[in-house]
């Protein structure tokens, strides 16, 4: 069994980051990472200060703007546009979940795209679609970092991926074929879903649907990442049944420990991407 550890993966992309960033303040550019959240669920307050501390770690300055629960999208809009004009601030994140009634696609185009470094404005979109420079979700590209990382022959390899919403699912089955492999996106109404999914040398699943995928539906030998992230009675779960599928995967994320730690590292990468670009300086 071939666990693919994505702390271990972070840790090498935070001192990559680490080295970057030393360069860049000395040229007097200070990456910088502005968080929006809201509410106080206690899941955005752990990843917020978790991201926090990833930031300070590789020479990120990560500033985080509360709101309220009761903020309407007109407000958010305008905090969005306010920290996509600031000078000093090179990324946005707008941390979901959102207030009750607004819908990311509501406010999304009030992030700049050179700042959107979780790639949520519909020009970021756009531009992964057609194959334009632009960042990207965080989360499909920390999927992509990981099979690069394990040495996955993408090109001309069958990908299927199991999910198809705006932030993993679809997102990462447009980079995958942007590396040239066969890609099926499967969703809730895919007929026979373990059937299709067995036809797959790299597995990618995205569906929210804690012990989705076991057995029976990986090919024997497959690289498996799960992006999952379900709160069970036994805590934290991915989409796959990690102790069921091992055995049968070639190579495996787990949940924890898996594609989340290297989302944070994404994020950051972009961040620093942006700030390498010339967007802001300070």
């Amino acid at each position: 069994m071939n666990v693919l550890d994505g702390r271990a993966m972070a840790a090498d992309m935070a001192g990559s980051l680490a080295a970057r960033t030393a360069t860049l303040r000395e040229s007097g550019i200070v990456p910088r990472l502005a968080v929006v959240a809201s509410g106080a669920e206690p899941a955005v307050e752990s990843y917020v200060r978790m991201l926090e501390r990833g930031a300070k770690r590789v020479g990120v300055n990560c500033a985080t703007v509360w709101l309220p629960a009761t903020t309407d999208a007109r407000a958010l809009g305008r905090v969005l546009d306010e920290l996509s004009a600031d000078p000093v601030v090179h990324g946005v994140l707008l941390q979901t979940p959102l207030p009750a009634g607004i819908a990311p696609a509501a406010v999304a185009a009030h992030l700049s795209p050179d700042k959107d470094v979780d790639g949520l404005n519909p020009l970021s979109a756009g531009r992964l679609q057609v194959g334009q420079p632009g960042f990207v979700p965080a989360t499909a590209a920390a999927i992509m970092e990981i099979l690069r990382r394990a040495g996955a022959p993408l090109t001309g390899a069958e990908a299927v991926v199991v999910g198809r919403s705006l932030v993993v699912g679809r997102p990462v089955a447009h980079l995958l074929l942007q590396a040239d492999a066969t890609v099926t996106i499967c969703h809730s109404r895919t007929r026979s879903l373990a059937e299709v999914c067995r036809r797959a040398d790299v597995l990618v699943v995205a569906a929210g649907r804690a012990g989705l995928i076991g057995p029976d539906a990986v090919r024997p030998g497959a690289i498996v990442v799960d992006a999952g992230t379900n709160a069970t009675g036994g805590g934290l779960a991915g989409d796959v049944d990690f102790e069921a599928v091992a055995p049968v995967a070639g190579a495996i994320t787990p949940v924890p420990g898996g594609v989340g730690p290297v989302t944070t590292m994404a994020l950051l990468r972009q961040t620093v991407d942006a700030a390498a670009r010339g967007v802001a300086v300070g």
